[in-house]
């Protein structure tokens, strides 16, 4: 990774040390967040800090080099959310549990579907599970929008 140490300081203070998709926080890994590329470097995306984000490792791994998603409510193919240029309450909202992420546009939706954010494809529902002590623990679900403009 090419990518400076200020620019990666950088990126996480602006993302306020949670995953920019899933806002997983980092305080509960046992390692840093990765850096993700919100336009895949494989698909000519620079290491300029507006196109970095923050990302847990599952976000990150499912991310991969896609840019867009499918709606599975509409069946349209659209782009995927950039937390660089959109905010995250205006795609998704918590259910009322806060245990699942539910995307509220075709961008959210498609998503939600593409990073699998609620572990639906897991028969363990593992992220969900977690999601329920961090509730329990009081620090879940994150109560600011993590974008600081």
């Amino acid at each position: 990774m090419t990518i400076s140490s200020s620019t990666q300081e950088l990126v996480r203070k602006r993302a306020g040390y949670r995953c920019e998709y899933c806002r997983y926080p980092e305080f509960l890994s046992t390692s840093p967040l990765t850096i993700d590329h919100i336009n895949p470097q494989s698909l000519g995306g620079s290491d300029d800090a507006d196109n970095l984000a923050l990302a847990c490792r599952r976000c990150n791994e499912r991310h991969y080099n896609f840019i867009v998603g499918t709606d599975p409510e509409t069946q349209q193919e659209v782009l995927l959310f950039n937390p660089r240029c959109q905010k995250w309450s205006d795609h998704f909202i918590w259910s009322e549990d806060a245990t699942k992420i539910i995307g509220v546009t075709s961008i959210g939706r498609a998503t939600s579907n593409r990073f699998d954010l609620n572990d639906e494809r897991r028969t363990d529902n593992f992220i969900q599970k977690s999601r329920r002590f961090w509730v329990k623990g009081g620090f879940h679900p994150p109560d600011e929008d993590p974008r600081r403009s």
